[in-house]
């Protein structure tokens, strides 16, 4: 039994029979599985992301008006993702000791494979997109760079942002199957 027990989303140690233990910092937010509530910001923050990513990179004319949201998203989503991936291995873990079954830990063996590519491929798209960000910058440093740096950057963009949209597609209807089949 818990002599304290913290819900917050950081390290705590609690007593469990006097010895001290460490709660995963992913696991639960006040008593709620943390990765239902964090998924969701991945899920919004990742296609904004590849939206003003490609925006950005192949639309030169509104990159005045939409430069500030790609960078702001291009820290966002990543951290978003990654949130999301490190509480779900937390949620599996917990899937795994509670015995769930094969078939149902099979399904989410699928959903971690594709929110793993997911989290990667939305970094890629956040380092090519901040860098982009950097090249077309009206900086004089920047401007003595080769011109395929800049053409380079934009097809690491469109093809970042392409993955990111695929594998975050994927990585919901898998974890929507996973919860919702047979419920409704």
């Amino acid at each position: 039994m818990r002599a304290f027990t913290d819900h917050r989303s950081y390290p705590v140690v609690a007593m469990r029979y006097g010895a001290a233990e460490e709660e995963p910092v992913f696991e639960q937010f006040r008593g709620l599985p943390l990765h239902a509530l964090v998924v969701h910001a991945a899920v919004v923050l990742v296609p904004l992301l590849v939206v003003a990513g490609l925006g950005y990179a192949l639309v030169p004319r509104v990159r005045a008006w939409i430069g500030w949201a790609a960078a702001l998203l291009a820290v966002a989503a990543p951290v978003a993702a990654f949130v999301a991936k490190q509480s779900g291995e937390d949620l599996q873990e917990v899937l795994v000791a509670k015995h769930y079954p094969p078939e149902i830990l099979g399904q989410v063996a699928e959903h971690q494979r594709y929110g793993d590519l997911t989290m990667w491929f939305s970094f890629g798209l956040a380092v090519t997109t901040g860098l982009l960000l950097v090249v077309t910058s009206q900086n004089p440093r920047v401007a003595r760079l080769p011109s395929w740096v800049r053409l380079a950057l934009t097809a690491g963009v469109v093809v970042f942002g392409l993955l990111s949209a695929v594998y975050v597609a994927l990585t919901g209807e898998s974890g929507a199957k996973a919860v919702w089949t047979g419920v409704l």
